[in-house]
């Protein structure tokens, strides 16, 4: 398709929108389309036909009990790990095919869509959403809070970031995404070079997005901060709740730089302020360096609340308390200062001098430390405990042999000579990936595990959460070790071909890799439909690993708003002898205090993805109509005085019933 530039196709009613920028000619989108569609359709049939529409609205959709959007962050999270993995096995199936001159099935347009796509989707809405429903869902429950601090706000949190999640995902059918990978350097990123569509929905659907996480962030911090049970300090709350309080923090100082960066951008490319051009006084670099200011503390924003998960998930498998509790809170804080003074690591090649690269080279060396004392800190736990090789400690052991050779390829490239061979070429890709899924991806798959009695009362089935974490090892040594030894021979990331006939053998390993991963994601699927088909047989029962005696002995799943009476925190070992021990609530509960559900959230996410999409194609009167819509709406909400209510007594004797019972 040839793009013409925007302003020269611009109209009163329907801005720059035409239909040919609808891809008809694009027999893989239509297809895509057309399955998304007839899937569409039979969930809404199933909806209608089993009258689930009331109780969705009702228990999930205007929900603000942190449980219930803890939840919906995390199939939030599948869903979208779907949708980028798609894009995953399509560049690897090109790749596989385009050797020697041959050009494979994806032209050029098409890949440059796919990758940046793939980048933008697992880190906003594949890691984000994961990471923040766990600390939406756990950290509440250990620190004996009722809710987070603003119930609202989490609930208009997570819709904003479903809001951005679908605008990615109309540019698959209207428009094009962005071409320019998945932080947007200028100058490409700009007007004169990204004329379509495709880069102002990526500015507006992570513009979206970050509003949800920024607010999530401040929000879980006050929680934290202000709401821990009686007794409890601090240096009493468990590893997962300093991870996730150091993870917040680095949330509100790190994303309102991405904001920052995001809108000068918008600026440049909607009225010409050339910030980041290369002429009229602009420097591409600030760009870069202000992209990198956020980028490097959220890669640590993503792997922070994992390293809470595995301590959790090592102390209660080796039967044995956390080794050296304070030094991983300080190993932890160490790390949210050091990712702040890293991130030139990223551009060694662009010219900045021997005494900044060497600065940083140093800086990005020193923070391996604190990171390698927490791996210590979780072998020590486990030298001589009572291991159990449980489906989370599969994927634990398996993080700490994969996240260990991953780092170890980090410090290599914190060398800035080893850089300067290595810089945008495939080694990289393998190693950024060897973090991201060694850490993040595996912790994701322990928690779930780990978690799921808590959150549903029975736990998930071992037989297929085993071939899940053999297919994901497997399939990810498989997948990008071929990489490393692409990355040495000086092949670049981003070739949609490649002339040399000798690298294709790596390309096709690499694809059958990519295989066994969708492996490992189908039979994660297939475990959440066999487990829920036999939830009666899979109950807890009365060993260490129960989801009644974790997180302060609440039932399982919680009572909604609910925590029991009785409590008071009396140091860091009361609360491991509570879990190990079984410790059963009194089942007396008290009226709280608590808002009800409200729709204003959802709505006014509807709003701003209205507004997202009515400017990526300039139709000024659905943006101006949309945006004060929503300035109606939170207006309107602030004099909502009758929001807050006490929980009904009769509430209250049913939970103290069901607790009875359980």
């Amino acid at each position: 398709m040839a793009n013409a530039h925007p302003a020269e196709t611009l109209s009163p009613v329907f801005g720059r929108l035409t239909p040919d920028w609808i891809p008809l000619h694009e027999p893989i989108l239509v297809g895509t389309f057309a399955g998304i569609a007839l899937g569409g359709l039979l969930l809404l049939a199933l909806l209608t036909r089993y009258r689930l529409w009331a109780p969705l609205w009702r228990d999930w959709i205007t929900s603000v009990d942190h449980k219930k959007i803890g939840i919906m962050y995390m199939i939030l999270g599948f869903v979208m790990l779907v949708r980028g993995f798609a894009d995953a096995l399509m560049m690897r199936l090109q790749q596989a095919m385009a050797a020697g001159g041959a050009e494979g099935y994806l032209p050029p347009h098409h890949y440059d869509q796919v990758f940046t796509a793939h980048g933008v989707i697992m880190i906003f809405f594949v890691a984000m959403p994961f990471v923040t429903g766990l600390m939406n869902y756990v950290m509440p429950l250990q620190i004996g809070a009722r809710d987070v601090a603003f119930p609202f706000l989490n609930n208009y949190s997570f819709w904003m970031t479903v809001a951005g999640a679908l605008l990615v995902n109309i540019s698959l059918f209207v428009g094009e995404f962005a071409r320019v990978g998945w932080l947007a350097f200028p100058p490409l990123s700009g007007a004169s070079y990204s004329t379509g569509p495709g880069m102002d929905y990526y500015l507006w659907a992570l513009q979206i997005a970050g509003v949800g996480t920024t607010l999530s962030g401040i929000n879980l911090i006050a929680t934290i901060l202000k709401m821990r049970a009686k007794g409890m300090r601090l240096f009493d709350m468990p590893i997962f709740a300093w991870t996730t309080l150091i993870t917040n923090v680095l949330i509100v100082v790190a994303f309102p730089v991405l904001t920052a960066t995001l809108a000068l951008l918008t600026l440049d490319r909607y009225l010409d302020f050339r910030f980041f051009t290369n002429d009229f006084g602009g420097n591409a670099m600030m760009y870069i360096n202000l992209i990198w200011i956020w980028g490097h503390p959220e890669v640590y924003i993503l792997i922070i609340p994992c390293f809470g998960v595995f301590s959790e998930i090592v102390a209660t498998f080796s039967r044995k308390p956390i080794f050296g509790y304070r030094t991983m809170v300080w190993a932890t804080a160490c790390i949210m200062v050091l990712s702040f003074v890293v991130w030139l690591h990223h551009f060694f090649t662009m010219g900045s001098g021997a005494n900044v690269n060497t600065f940083f080279g140093i800086t990005t060396m020193i923070i391996a430390v604190p990171t390698g004392v927490k791996i210590f800190n979780w072998l020590f736990t486990m030298y001589k405990g009572s291991v159990r090789l449980e489906v989370p400690m599969l994927w634990t052991i398996g993080f700490l042999v994969t996240f260990t050779i991953g780092g170890m390829t980090g410090v290599l490239l914190a060398v800035p000579p080893v850089d300067f061979q290595l810089h945008n070429t495939l080694f990289l890709i393998a190693h950024f990936h060897n973090v991201i899924i060694g850490g993040v991806v595996f912790a994701v798959y322990a928690a779930v595990t780990y978690w799921w009695p808590k959150a549903f009362g029975f736990r998930l089935d071992d037989t297929w959460g085993k071939r899940s974490f053999w297919f994901w090892l497997t399939g990810f040594y498989v997948a990008f070790m071929p990489l490393y030894a692409l990355g040495l021979m000086g092949v670049t990331r981003r070739m949609n071909a490649y002339p040399d006939p000798a690298w294709q053998p790596y390309f096709i390993v690499a694809a059958i890799g990519a295989v066994l991963i969708l492996m490992g994601i189908l039979s994660t699927f297939v475990t959440f439909y066999v487990s829920i088909r036999d939830r009666a047989a899979l109950a807890c029962g009365n060993d260490p690993w129960d989801g009644r005696t974790l997180e302060w002995a609440t039932q399982s799943p919680p009572a909604p708003y609910n925590f029991p009476e009785g409590i008071k925190v009396v140091g860091r070992e009361a609360f491991w002898y509570m879990k190990q021990t079984g410790f059963r609530w009194s089942g007396r509960y008290h009226p709280i205090h608590m808002p009800k559900n409200t729709a204003t959230g959802v709505l006014l996410s509807a709003g701003a993805l209205v507004f997202g999409f009515a400017m990526v194609w300039y139709i000024w009167w659905l943006a101006l109509l949309s945006f004060a819509a929503m300035l109606a709406l939170g207006i309107a909400h602030t004099f909502n005085y009758n929001r807050d209510y006490f929980i009904p007594t009769e509430d209250i004797a049913a939970t103290e019933a069901k607790g009875a019972s359980a």
